[in-house]
């Protein structure tokens, strides 16, 4: 007999594991496949950006996320030298942690980042979600197996798994079933369903095949690059070549970046030494401990997030390039984007057209964001370095100026504040549209209370730390916000919810400076804090209006 699970998630990366947790703060039970029987300790990209650090403050761990990765004190720069022990070209001076975190306690009341973006390699947050998914009840975890067979009716899905070490095989039966199991993904081809977008980028760095690679490096910060030298980037360029060197742990540890000799070929550790100690420019010692190769330039997106009950999340969707960090922060997003749906239609509060609304809502910030990271990776790999830019001549000193201004425009692709928090699901069937949406700007964030976007932050008073942001008060299901006096009018909605068996939270902030923030006495916020609806009195039909904002 078949094992029974609400919803069920093939692949436990960031994206799977997030899902899950989110589940289980709805008090959802899922089952979790993964080939791997732990999380991975291979570093991917190293951005934990704004809106993934509030997805983590949601569930208690964004202080835990900010402990590791680069120590506290550590300057997050990105600097470029022709070599390591050669020219500083450029610097693109960013704060520390601690350097943050002051900002976070001094920021005014209506300051948009409560969680600044925090430089940790993925493996160590994947490793820190890992122990929140063993130790959540809620979750019931196969790591080691893997998906061999998914079949849907108009009940549910039958997803058949076996365990990798013995081929022990189980069929487990749930409502719905998320396919967050990566570039590869077993569920996708499952269903027919393909990638459209650009597979490749024909420039001379940040495009085509790349390698990723582990490395020790034991001895480059205090012989070669210096402590007063730190950062979190170092990028060597000169006429050889060009390599991208992030450091990890702020000590020996990096992620190196360099261009593969040709497509398919096998990394060799010997060539990967010498590019090193090339970049280094000093015969350093070189510990390689694992590669992983990738295209550079791609930004594809997938023709359908799904069909009937199993639905697509993550790298199973978008491929990203990585310049900007942009690709699992997207996946993130979208897990709490699925998750409440998942948990409405699994607890009998969602109508039939919620589970549909996540590919409208989130499948245009898929294009947006692979779009933007593509776009990044043009204007950082498409650019000439000058043959003597090593010369200690006038000749060279000029060629140096000249690139040093050109790499002093690039800040934005560890910026790009837009991408990060304006995320926003305009034209959605579950979004109940009120006046004209701020203009779509990867740079830069505008808050607004326009419906469709993320909610826009405020402190509830001095106080900076946890509990005192606005996000710290929304609930677990939808949230109505009382701004100034209108707490009197939210009768209607508590009446409608409670028939509609809905989760409502009312939320009186008796101030008239957020009240004036918002522009409107009542705000209508979803479970992931996106605004469904706004308006100054209670709806003529609330029950109508709590129907369409859950699929009804």
């Amino acid at each position: 007999m078949a094992s029974r699970a609400p919803i069920g998630i093939v692949g436990a990366g960031p994206v799977g594991m997030m899902l899950a947790l989110f589940l289980a703060r709805h008090g959802v039970r899922s089952v979790l496949f993964n080939l791997d029987e732990q999380s991975r300790m291979h570093p991917k990209g190293s951005t934990q950006n704004s809106r993934s650090m509030e997805h983590y403050r949601r569930l208690g761990f964004s202080a835990a996320v900010r402990r590791v990765g680069l120590p506290m004190d550590h300057p997050t720069d990105v600097v470029y030298f022709t070599r390591l022990n050669g020219w500083e070209l450029a610097r693109l001076r960013m704060p520390s942690e601690n350097e943050k975190m002051a900002a976070v306690r001094s920021s005014p009341r209506f300051d948009q980042v409560p969680e600044p973006l925090h430089r940790a390699n993925q493996m160590y947050a994947e490793a820190l979600i890992y122990e929140r998914v063993m130790a959540e009840p809620l979750i019931e975890k196969r790591f080691g197996w893997r998906g061999v067979a998914v079949e849907q009716d108009d009940d549910g899905v039958t997803v058949g798994a076996e365990r990798v070490s013995d081929g022990t095989r189980e069929e487990w039966r749930v409502l719905y079933l998320a396919g967050c199991d990566g570039g590869q993904s077993f569920v996708r081809r499952t269903l027919a369903i393909r990638y459209g977008g650009f597979r490749n980028l024909e420039q001379a760095f940040m495009g085509g095949p790349m390698i990723a690679t582990y490395l020790r490096l034991p001895t480059v910060l205090d012989n070669v690059i210096g402590r007063a030298r730190r950062a979190w980037m170092y990028n060597a360029i000169n006429a050889s070549g060009r390599i991208v060197f992030v450091s990890l742990n702020g000590e020996d540890e990096f992620l190196l970046f360099t261009r593969a000799p040709d497509p398919g070929s096998a990394p060799d550790d010997e060539a990967i030494r010498r590019h090193v100690q090339g970049a280094a420019g000093a015969p350093i010692p070189v510990e390689v401990v694992g590669h992983n190769p990738w295209t550079a330039g791609v930004a594809r997106v997938a023709h359908s997030f799904g069909a009937g009950r199993i639905v697509l999340a993550g790298d199973a969707v978008h491929l990203f390039t990585p310049t900007g960090g942009f690709g699992m922060n997207t996946g993130i997003d979208d897990a709490a984007n699925l998750s409440w749906k998942l948990a409405a239609l699994a607890q009998g509060w969602g109508g039939p057209k919620l589970l549909g609304s996540f590919e409208i809502e989130r499948r245009p910030i898929a294009v947006r964001n692979t779009t933007a990271a593509r776009t990044l990776a043009i204007s950082v790999g498409d650019m000439p370095v000058p043959a003597d830019v090593e010369e200690g001549t006038p000749a060279g000193a000029a060629s140096r100026a000249q690139l040093s201004r050109y790499l002093a425009t690039l800040g934005e692709e560890f910026a790009s504040l837009g991408v990060q928090l304006g995320a926003r699901y305009d034209g959605s069937p579950i979004v109940i549209e009120d006046g004209p949406a701020p203009a779509d700007d990867p740079v830069n964030y505008r808050p607004s209370s326009v419906p469709g976007g993320r909610a826009p932050h405020f402190w509830l008073g001095a106080g900076r730390d946890m509990g005192q942001s606005l996000y710290d008060k929304l609930g677990v299901g939808f949230t109505l916000l009382c701004l100034g006096a209108a707490s009197d009018r939210a009768a209607a909605f508590v009446a409608a919810a409670q028939r509609r068996g809905m989760p409502l939270d009312l939320l009186h902030i008796a101030d008239t400076e957020a009240r004036d923030f918002y522009g409107r006495d009542l705000i209508l916020i979803r479970p992931d804090q996106h605004i469904a609806w706004r308006g100054n009195d209670a709806p003529a039909d609330a029950d109508a209006l709590l129907a369409r904002v859950t699929g009804a």
